[in-house]
């Protein structure tokens, strides 16, 4: 079941994100730290109503953003569709056990299907320039790469910009 998540689902949340940093950290992809995602991101998602949680068997396995809110830094990229109605996706996670099974595909259709019912133009989202699984699983699904942007924060490396236009 996917709902939007709740201030009491914030401690789930971050350990599911939390697992999937140690487990990306541990293939040498090193996508989130200590400092991202964290707690005040996500509450700020919850007071947007914009953090949605994915329950299996009563438990949070996984978590999606789906926002409104276009970051600074996507400013500069040239997007296929004009800045006007777009959705943007962040914080897309399975705990590592339950990766390979789906749950991805299924927020993804989620927030797909919530895009075209609402008449966005497009779905807008980044990913890691080292993480050639999450690459492989947005191209498959018709996104089109389209530039970098950096977040020093997290990384020195880029992350790719991509974008579906529905």
């Amino acid at each position: 079941m996917i709902r939007k998540a709740t201030e009491k689902d914030i401690d789930r949340i971050l350990t599911v994100t939390r697992a999937c940093a140690q487990h990306m950290i541990g293939q040498g992809i090193l996508q989130w730290n200590d400092s991202y995602p964290n707690k005040s991101a996500f509450l700020i998602d919850i007071q947007r109503g914009e953090l949605y949680a994915l329950e299996k068997n009563n438990n949070i396995v996984g978590c999606i953003t789906i926002s409104t809110l276009m970051d600074s830094e996507y400013v500069p990229i040239k997007w296929l569709t004009e800045n006007k109605h777009n959705l943007y996706i962040h914080r897309l996670a399975i705990i590592p056990e339950f990766q390979g099974q789906g749950f991805a595909q299924r927020l993804m259709d989620f927030a797909e299907d919530f895009a075209i019912k609402n008449n966005y133009t497009s779905i807008r989202l980044d990913t890691f320039s080292q993480n050639k699984r999450n690459q492989k699983f947005y191209e498959l699904r018709g996104y089109k790469k389209l530039g970098s942007v950096y977040f020093p924060n997290q990384s020195e490396h880029p992350f790719y910009c991509y974008e579906l236009v529905l």
